[in-house]
């Protein structure tokens, strides 16, 4: 198979002075987490809601739904390790994307059925559809660009306010319906929003002809591809990190945390790939792929404590927080998921200017210092959740007498939007700059197989706030984080020695 054919850069069709396939993918990618980040406003609430009134739920306890939560939004972030390798080898990326889009409409369609295989069936297709999707539209992004274009970064940036201005609409919109209206209408709205994401990728086409298609590299045509299975078991340190792995996971399950070692198991294979990747490249390769990898470590720690917003944060606005914004006037919980993307929208840009601000100076402007900057930043937002919590007060039977003021809850969607803005727009545009092109796909599904891992970790901090308490969990949310990302900090040099300059600016014509 022959490589696609080279993308000239240079006579790419423009709009406001970036790539036309940018607004291809910004509308595709909008609508599509407008689709997920609606579901996502209502799925714990439906879960906690009670069986019986005017819009039952399924009555679960908060420990179960942040169980479910933390497991679900794990899966489809882990699912884009295999939605990246089907793309890396079989499909590319542009195909992926489309595949992914088809499933995300099959499986929003079936949630909007009040029946609940059609609820776990609609989880399970959402699951592998943004799987495909989720890793290979992101790669996309980057391919528009040339090495060393510095419209990279802010092109990400663009990308990311389509993300937001899909989750702000959502939360708005199909949290209302949801609450106000019927649970499955509004999963039904969030369905027709993928629908139309879809919509718009099929008749953008002719503005990503050449970007995303499979690449299939010299060493690959001579037959020189790793088998990414098979090729675990040849290697000392592949076989090491599997089976480390799989010991681990063993240990849980004897000890009766099956689920937990089921799940080490499975992610042994993706700790075993990861090595065969690694050990695919030549020198350079490897140090950019190792350092990317504990870039990864950042991400899970990031996205394990801002991804409390969907569970212990969203159920914490419904039943601890005064709603009541006048005597007529009670705000839906579901609609504080929008704050987050609406303080995207508004501080986006600023902080990316900021940025450029601060590297023209000649200052630290390295993803990593960025990332660790994010995470410090967004676990001072905690901070604020733990006055909060403090301003609840109980029953001596446990009934909550008086509840914590909304500031506090917008105070804290703040801090963690302008750690999001440092960290996470940042990685997926590193991650372009440093995978070797033949496995790219992979790459950014491990990014969000990471941020899976983040998921599963909020999912399980929220469990814990039922025994600990919430300003405990708060607390030492924002005390980790601060200290986590002043570590790394400490260790940046050795960090960026490793990436050989991939982030060196170089001149190309826009």
């Amino acid at each position: 198979m022959a490589n696609p054919k080279q993308i000239d850069f240079n006579n790419q069709p423009q709009l406001f002075g970036h790539p036309a396939g940018l607004y291809v993918l910004f509308m595709t990618e909008m609508w599509e987490r407008f689709s997920y980040y609606g579901m996502r406003a209502i799925l714990v609430l439906f879960l906690v809601a009670s069986t019986t009134g005017d819009n039952p739920g399924y009555g679960w306890a908060d420990g179960e739904a942040y169980a479910l939560y933390g497991w679900y939004t794990m899966f489809v972030y882990v699912a884009s390790i295999p939605g990246g390798i089907l793309a890396d080898r079989y499909i590319g990326q542009r195909w992926a994307v489309m595949v992914g889009g088809i499933l995300l409409c099959a499986g929003h369609g079936v949630l909007a059925i009040d029946a609940l295989w059609a609820f776990y069936t609609g989880l399970a297709l959402i699951v592998l559809g943004v799987g495909c999707l989720k890793p290979n539209i992101s790669t996309m992004v980057g391919g528009l660009y040339a090495k060393g274009d510095q419209r990279r970064d802010m092109g990400f940036y663009i990308f990311y306010m389509g993300i937001n201005l899909g989750a702000a609409a959502a939360a708005l919109l199909v949290g209302y319906v949801g609450e106000k209206i019927g649970w499955h209408y509004g999963f039904g709205l969030a369905g027709i929003g993928m629908a139309i994401g879809q919509v718009t990728y099929f008749f953008g086409q002719k503005y990503l002809q050449g970007v995303g298609d499979l690449v299939v590299e010299e060493k690959t045509q001579a037959g020189n591809r790793p088998n990414l299975i098979m090729d675990i078991f040849k290697h000392t340190n592949s076989i090491i990190g599997f089976a480390i792995t799989v010991v681990l996971g063993v240990l849980l399950f004897v000890q009766g945390t099956w689920d937990y070692g089921l799940l080490l198991v499975a992610l042994a294979f993706a700790v075993g790939i990861g090595i065969v990747i690694y050990n695919d490249g030549d020198q350079v390769e490897k140090d950019r792929i190792l350092v990317t990898y504990l870039s990864f470590l950042i991400i899970i720690v990031f996205w394990g404590a801002f991804e409390q917003a969907g569970g212990l944060m969203n159920v914490y606005a419904k039943e601890k927080t005064d709603l009541q914004l006048t005597s007529s006037i009670t705000i839906p919980a579901s609609w504080f998921q929008s704050v987050n993307a609406i303080f995207i929208l508004i501080f986006a840009t600023l902080v990316g200017s900021f940025w450029a601000w601060w590297r023209n100076r000649g200052r630290e402007s390295s993803s990593i210092f960025k990332m660790a900057i994010g995470v410090i930043i967004m676990g001072w937002g905690f901070f604020f959740m733990s006055i909060a919590s403090q301003e609840v007060q109980y029953s001596e039977t446990g009934e909550i007498l008086a509840k914590s003021s909304m500031i506090w809850l917008v105070l804290a969607y703040l801090f963690h939007t302008l750690g999001e803005l440092c960290a996470s727009p940042v990685a997926l545009s590193f991650i372009t700059k440093l995978a070797p092109a033949r496995w790219m796909a992979f790459m950014m599904g491990a990014y969000f197989a990471a941020t899976g891992l983040g998921n599963k970790v909020a999912g399980l901090l929220g469990e814990w706030s039922t025994s600990l308490g919430e300003f405990n969990i708060f607390t030492g949310i924002a005390i980790f984080c601060t200290i986590f990302g002043g570590l790394v900090l400490l260790i940046i040099k050795p960090l960026k020695r490793l990436t050989h300059g991939a982030e060196d600016l170089e001149t190309v014509k826009a």
